[in-house]
């Protein structure tokens, strides 16, 4: 089971210890800002490319295709949010840390698209496993405030991974479940 303390970190802004965090990490933050601003242009510009490319092979454009952006969300960020807390309302700093909101239906920060159906989650599988969609919930939002995990995660550090795995054996077991890749 999934609990609040996995998922996420939340301080009482109003609380005394909310308020001096806050105080020590403006500069903290405002770095976070920059991140996430370049992390969106990052995004953008690869959905710009990756829509380039399919018109090019295709000889049409983006638009014909009717290649437009579904969803965008940030992860790993700290947002200021009012969540339910020992049965009050209260605002507070939350650090997704390997996690991202899954906010319910009819809430009001989620885009009017997904009012009726909750925020999309979309977490990616790993290779060879499988990726899901799925949407945010009431009971998520009391038990996780809002919080889910944006991927599979990693059974191995990137650099063990290329320590330890034999690239043939890796695309060896890759085309034993039906998917080939060309480098």
């Amino acid at each position: 089971v999934l609990t609040l303390r996995k998922l996420s970190g939340a301080s009482g802004i109003n609380a005394e210890y909310g308020k001096q965090w806050y105080q020590r990490r403006v500069r903290d933050l405002k770095a976070m800002a920059a991140a996430a601003n370049y992390a969106w242009v990052n995004r953008s510009s690869m959905t710009f490319l990756c829509r380039q490319a399919f018109a090019k092979i295709f000889n049409s454009t983006p638009d014909d295709l009717d290649m437009h952006m579904i969803y965008d969300v940030s992860h790993n960020i700290a947002k200021v949010e009012q969540h339910m807390l020992d049965g009050k309302l209260k605002t507070l700093m939350m650090h997704r840390k390997g996690a991202t909101r899954a906010f319910p239906p009819n809430h009001p920060l989620i885009p009017v698209d997904y009012q009726l159906t909750g925020q999309p989650v979309l977490i990616g599988g790993t290779m060879g496993t499988c990726s899901y969609v799925l949407t945010g919930t009431e009971k998520g939002m009391e038990r996780t405030f809002g919080t889910t995990c944006h991927g599979a995660g990693r059974a191995y550090s990137r650099a063990k991974s290329r320590r330890n795995l034999d690239y043939m054996t890796v695309l060896e077991n890759l085309k034993e479940k039906g998917i080939s890749i060309r480098v």
